[in-house]
């Protein structure tokens, strides 16, 4: 049985500045493991059929929330019905919400890496337990519309995705809608929204954002998904009616994990949603990557609980 087998995201964000940065990790790991740095969905998947018959115990994934939702997609498809190894985020994306929210250490992944050899070596494996989120086939942690795919699309088009680009464009977007700039008007226009939870009809509304998370954190420090911790087995469906401006005022509460104030918000937990939109098309965010369906319909559904390794 190999102990640890190694997804190394050569494309994510900090990685591309680092080409030698999968040998080196296999040079790290030794005799612990196996790195490999799939290029294309094919190759991933032929990593997880290797990884499987090798039996591994622990999945690191090298790269941002991208690559982590990008890989234990790609790995399910693999198992199937059987348990996915332990996880391991070892960050080296560009961004890195879900590893903030489940309490990984800042660092680049050899170091990180290191710290996950010195794990496994222990008697028992410090883990934690996080259902995640099925959005049609796709799982992850977080999701949205409406608000979120579009700050997403305007920190994109700056060409220079970093922390620091992302703190520019909400501040850009807060300053927008203080002075009812275009920015604003195009970030925040509402969406018609009508969804099905549960099986219960919610019907149509207009929404400034619908969203759903299996982590607090959404990023930059913000907490919107303060039910998400609670929830062994449902998801955080959060669904913003306010205005721009009264989402400005909520931020600082948001910031701090609390809910919004009344009739501002609903939040539930929940275990399958149906979101639909008008129109013949959808723009979602699943963990930071943007994704535009040609159909106006999507289906959220509890995913299956995974183990991520506390480092």
């Amino acid at each position: 049985m190999t102990g640890i087998g190694l997804v190394w995201n050569p494309r994510a964000g900090q990685n591309r500045r680092d080409p030698d940065g999968a040998r080196r990790l296999q040079r790290r790991l030794g005799d612990h493991g196996v790195v490999a740095a799939p290029a294309s969905l094919a190759e991933l998947s032929r990593v997880a059929e290797d990884f499987r018959k090798k039996d591994i115990r622990v999945l690191g994934i090298a790269g941002g929330d991208g690559t982590n939702h990008v890989t234990m997609t790609g790995f399910r498809e693999v198992y199937g019905d059987a348990p996915l190894p332990t996880l391991a985020f070892l960050r080296g994306g560009t961004m890195n919400t879900v590893a903030d929210a489940l309490g990984v250490p800042r660092g680049k992944p050899e170091g990180l890496l290191d710290k996950l050899v010195v794990r496994c070596l222990e008697r028992e494996l410090p883990t934690q337990a996080r259902p995640t989120l099925d959005v049609d086939g796709k799982l992850g942690f977080l999701w949205g519309v409406g608000v979120l795919p579009a700050f997403l699309q305007a920190y994109y088009d700056t060409g220079a995705p970093s922390p620091w680009t992302a703190v520019k464009t909400l501040s850009r977007a807060v300053g927008s809608v203080l002075v009812g700039g275009e920015l604003a008007k195009r970030m925040t226009r509402p969406i018609e929204v009508t969804m099905t939870v549960d099986g219960e009809e919610i019907g149509t509304r207009a929404y400034m954002a619908v969203a759903a998370g299996t982590v607090a954190e959404l990023g930059l420090g913000f907490r919107p998904f303060h039910l998400a911790p609670s929830l062994d087995d449902r998801f955080h469906l959060l669904s913003i009616h306010a205005s721009p401006a009264q989402v400005v005022a909520e931020l600082p509460r948001i910031r701090r994990g609390e809910p919004m104030r009344d009739g501002r918000s609903t939040d539930r937990g929940a275990r399958v949603a149906v979101v639909r939109v008008p129109g013949d098309s959808m723009s979602m965010m699943i963990d930071g990557d943007m994704f535009h369906l040609p159909k106006p319909e999507v289906t959220l559904r509890v995913g299956p609980t995974v183990r991520v390794v506390d480092l």
